[in-house]
Parts: C-alpha cells; sequence; structure tokens
C-alpha cells in the first residue's frame, strides 16, 4: 500500500493554505526544523504548550507569540548545541529579526553500535544498579 506524499484533502474540500502567523509561515519553519541534521522530530510537549493551532490543524513544536519563535524539538544522540546553533541559523531567513528559542524537549538513546555503557557505578536507568 503506498501514501500519499502531502496533505490529505477530503473531496469537495479547499486545499489548507500556507499557516502564516504575524507574517510568518510556520509550514514552513516547521518543514526546515525537521530537514536539520540532528533533529528526530518536533516536539509540541505533554500537553501541547508548543504548538501553532489552526482551524483544522496543529503543528507541533513550533509557536509564534509575543514577536519571538519557539522551537521544540528531539534531538538525535548528537552535541545538542551544535543542533540549536543549525535551527537558529537555518531559520535565520525566515524568521527575520525576530529572536528564535530552541528547546530541546528530548534525546534519542544512543545508537547501539557505539557500545554506550554507563560508567562503573552508575545506574543503568532500565536495569537497575550496576556492580
Amino acid at each position: 500500500m503506498t501514501t500519499p506524499s502531502g496533505p490529505v484533502v477530503p473531496p469537495g474540500a479547499a486545499a489548507p493554505v500556507a499557516a502564516v502567523v504575524d507574517g510568518l509561515n510556520v509550514d514552513a519553519v516547521a518543514a526546515a526544523v525537521e530537514g536539520c541534521a540532528g533533529v528526530a522530530g518536533l516536539d509540541g510537549g505533554r500537553y501541547g504548550e508548543v504548538a501553532t493551532y489552526l482551524p483544522g490543524r496543529v503543528i507541533p513544536g513550533v509557536m509564534v507569540s509575543g514577536g519571538r519563535v519557539t522551537v521544540q524539538i528531539r534531538s538525535r544522540w548528537v552535541p545538542v548545541p551544535g543542533v540549536a546553533a543549525l535551527i537558529t541559523a537555518v531559520l535565520a531567513p525566515l524568521t527575520g529579526s525576530r529572536p528564535v528559542d530552541v528547546l530541546i524537549a528530548d534525546i534519542d538513546d544512543p545508537p547501539a553500535d557505539l557500545g554506550y555503557a554507563p560508567a562503573a557505578g552508575g545506574t543503568d536507568l532500565a536495569a537497575g544498579p550496576l556492580a
């Protein structure tokens, strides 16, 4: 089975228009952030507190308020300051002079090929205290 690309529009319904909030296309912001290396996905927060609410849809992880742009992501297992700096740089042409706040909501588990193990005497949260 194949999945259609792009938004699915029911027959007879109008295609969704670009989501512009305070002159900023939040669909473009979301796409730019999701395309950044080190970003596993946008994250709207536990209660959807970082999101843009539009008629009939929600864009999680992107919020425009008070002249600022806030994006909240789940990062891959990479140096987080680099991811935040990349997002800020990628968004600069879209956001203009608006400040961009990058929130890291979570970090993915390390890849298995890293051979990650907690330090001796540390705690592996899944297995309990190590001997």
